[in-house]
């Protein structure tokens, strides 16, 4: 899987796994990029950890040159800023650590979505060129915050549900219904081409027929 950029939460992903970069750590905590570079190399760490949570990459800079960077998961980018003090410092590291968090969460509900419907899932990927995987997690949230009034995210934390946990078993019985009937057609949808407003706006008069009682889930 390539290495793609979150647009939210501003974190690669690969493989499923959140990644922030060293430029990322220069540019918000204010330092030079070679610093940072060498802060990381310079860290006494064994060598299982570096490798584990530490993969040389490469950027080119504005005059198109290839330029040694550093992608690091949130091990890493804990070890690697634990060293960073002061009150901006301390900031940033809790502002990082949060987007952390969002993106794993976010993964999670991706595959826990790929899991749960795969028909659903090879809809959007056949809907779009190059599919991301947070085209898979807009239209999930979309139909839980329709049936629902909130993301996955929101209705673990609202019901005291466990992050890597499915929210499936937690619904009722008419909740999982309307859901997948919104899927369903959401899938119909997809494949005619019509875009995520539209989209949103005929499912949300589906699940208000449903409610009324005009069409059944």
């Amino acid at each position: 899987m390539a290495l793609l950029l979150h647009p939210v939460y501003e974190l690669y992903q690969k493989n499923n796994t959140a990644f922030c970069s060293s430029l990322q750590v220069a540019h918000e905590f204010g330092k030079l990029h070679k610093n940072v570079i060498a802060d990381i190399r310079n860290l006494d760490c064994s060598e299982d950890f570096r490798q584990l949570n530490f993969q040389p990459s490469s950027y080119h800079n504005e005059q198109n040159k290839k330029q040694p960077m550093y992608l690091m998961t949130r091990d890493g980018f804990m070890f690697l800023v634990m060293g960073y003090r002061g009150r901006k410092a301390a900031t940033i590291k809790e502002a990082i650590i949060q987007r952390f968090n969002d993106m794993e969460a976010f993964i999670r509900d991706y595959l826990l979505t790929k899991d749960d419907f795969p028909a659903f899932t090879q809809a959007i990927m056949d809907a779009h060129q190059e599919p991301k995987n947070y085209h898979y997690s807009n239209e999930y949230n979309m139909i839980n915050r329709i049936v629902l009034g909130m993301d996955a995210k929101h209705f673990r934390k609202t019901h005291g549900i466990q992050e890597a946990k499915s929210i499936r078993p937690f619904l009722s019985d008419d909740q999982s219904k309307a859901i997948k009937k919104l899927q369903l057609e959401d899938i119909r949808l997809l494949y005619r081409g019509l875009d995520y407003e539209a989209r949103k706006i005929f499912l949300e008069a589906v699940f208000l027929n449903i409610q009324e009682g005009r069409l059944h889930a």
